[in-house]
């Protein structure tokens, strides 16, 4: 058998597969699109976009020649090196490659496949699809050592990467995924991606499910579409890892502007918000170096939730530009380094959990009024719980607002009182209007000049009283009497010296007992500095 026998194309072939084979030697690309035109993105028209292109037998290979190619690939010609490249090709049958090794490096673009692609525990190096077509992607426990490209590709019947292992990049930009018979658009759970996934303008109908992935770089949905009304999450992520940045904000078309990364988009570029329609789980997730929600759309009903529980990331960007419609936002038990929010980030009373919620400082791009983060807090507490306003207070403390976090902790006292027995809210309402709870001291030094000058009027005005039965009769003065009564420990020798009755004698009583309660207070203040100073 002659050499150019021996790498012949099977005699079984048709005249399209041998043409596959030839470019598949060479490294070219075996091109079908008519005029080698690159296709429209199938979208979300899906089959029916495709059938309107003409797929006849001079388009098609059978799944099982492309299978022989990428498992047993015969040898490059020379000097070249070996690789599938099919442009507007459809695939006809089910392409099974589970289980399978590939060494040849993989492209496809304006592909059709007529039944899902099998690819679990198969191994590759890197593998790009790129506006195809996909009935169904089974790819669990992949193992993929370069890149697997997914962009702008339609796939109708959903993706199941459970376990996958992805050496450098995830590329799922302007992705469209329908949900599979569980309701799920893509099972990623376990997923491993040692650089960045990016999936800007993902549109998925269906839940999104991340639970325990780890990503090594960032996890970009900027400009994604998720929506699950079948279920309660239309993304979950609980336990994600991502080392750098989770994005869940606007986006553009960055293939098309030739922007990528963290690049803004150029002037004029048209931006599509992030939009979630369902639950949106993070709980326990871990993030390097953000969490950035920016124009974002959250539409939630019923129990779901935009659940942030435990998170960890230096930073907290929450700026969706409107609160989250429907149901609760918790971020119970995360922590942040720093919070940037807006006043008009949180939604209403009621919908708003922050309980045990820590954070170090506020970093807040537009300007929020002490009295809007106050409610801010009312809102998160429909029961009082003291945890957040001191959470709060530490922060305004740490940021040298030390005025404001008197006043943080000042609330925090009229919230308490609201909850105390009527005893209790009269005791309390005393001490915020004599020393606001000891966060405003210089009001005890006004109320006590205040009455220190009416006992002094009040005793000037009448007769000297009587001396006691004490023996000691000093000089009258009627400012020094006055100042002995409020004053409580100190002794002036004017209070015990003289006998008052009748409407004196009650004067006098009340000025001992105002003294004794402005100095309680005081004391309660004073002591409630001394703690927070040490």
């Amino acid at each position: 058998m002659s050499q150019q026998e021996e790498h012949a194309p099977p005699e079984s072939w048709t005249a399209v597969e041998a043409r596959m084979w030839r470019a598949f030697r060479a490294g070219r690309t075996c091109d079908l699109r008519p005029g080698g035109r690159p296709a429209e993105s199938p979208g979300p028209l899906g089959t029916d976009a495709a059938a309107s292109d003409p797929w006849g037998p001079e388009r098609t290979v059978r799944a099982q020649a492309v299978a022989e190619l990428l498992l047993n690939p015969p040898p490059p010609q020379p000097g070249r090196v070996a690789a599938l490249k099919l442009a507007g090709v459809r695939i006809s049958g089910r392409l099974m490659l589970s289980g399978g090794t590939i060494t040849p490096y993989v492209q496809l673009d304006d592909c059709r496949f007529d039944e899902q692609l099998m690819l679990q525990e198969c191994r590759a190096g890197s593998m790009r699809l790129v506006r195809c077509l996909i009935p169904r992607l089974e790819a669990a426990r992949l193992q993929v050592t370069g890149d697997l490209h997914l962009p702008q590709c339609f796939v109708p019947g959903g993706i199941r990467l459970t376990d996958a292992q992805i050496g450098t990049d995830l590329l799922l930009n302007q992705l469209t995924v329908l949900r599979d018979r569980h309701s799920r658009a893509i099972a990623a759970d376990g997923l491993f991606v040692g650089q960045d996934v990016d999936a800007e303008l993902l549109d998925v109908t269906g839940e999104l499910s991340l639970r325990s992935a780890r990503i090594g770089g960032r996890l970009s949905l900027r400009g994604a579409l998720l929506r699950n009304p079948y279920d309660r999450y239309a993304l979950n992520a609980a336990r994600v890892q991502v080392e750098h940045t989770l994005y869940l904000s606007a986006g553009w078309d960055a293939m098309a502007t030739g922007t990528t990364g963290d690049t803004p988009p150029p002037s004029g570029v048209r931006t599509r918000d992030f939009v979630c329609e369902g639950g949106l789980r993070l709980d326990d997730g871990r993030f390097g170096n953000a969490v950035v929600i920016s124009r974002a759309q959250f539409r939630m009903e019923g129990e779901q939730q935009l659940s942030l529980r435990r998170i960890q990331t230096p930073e907290l960007r929450f700026t969706p530009g409107r609160p989250p419609a429907g149901g609760l936002v918790s971020l119970s038990g995360a922590r942040v380094g720093k919070l940037a929010d807006t006043p008009a980030s949180w939604p209403e009373a009621g919908r708003l959990s922050l309980r045990g919620f820590q954070y170090d400082g506020l970093t807040p791009p537009e300007d929020f009024p002490l009295k809007a983060r106050i409610a801010w807090l009312h809102a998160a507490t429909p029961e009082f719980s003291p945890e957040p306003y001191e959470r709060l207070a530490a922060a305004l403390r740490a940021s040298g607002e030390d005025a404001e976090a008197r006043e943080v902790q000042l609330a925090r006292q009229r919230r308490r009182r609201e909850s105390l027995p009527p005893a209790g809210r009269v005791w309390g309402w005393l001490q915020d209007v004599t020393v606001g709870y000891g966060y405003r001291p210089g009001r005890a030094a006004v109320w006590m000049a205040v009455l220190w000058a009416v006992g002094a009027v009040y005793f000037a005005l009448h007769h000297r009283p009587a001396p006691s039965d004490s023996g000691y009769v000093p000089h009258w003065s009627p400012a020094l009497y006055a100042l002995d009564l409020l004053l409580p420990v100190i002794d002036l020798g004017q209070d015990n010296a003289w006998r008052e009755v009748g409407l004196s004698q009650w004067v006098a009583s009340a000025l001992t007992l105002l003294g004794w309660m402005l100095a309680t207070t005081a004391a309660a203040g004073a002591s409630r500095l001394l703690r927070r100073g040490s």
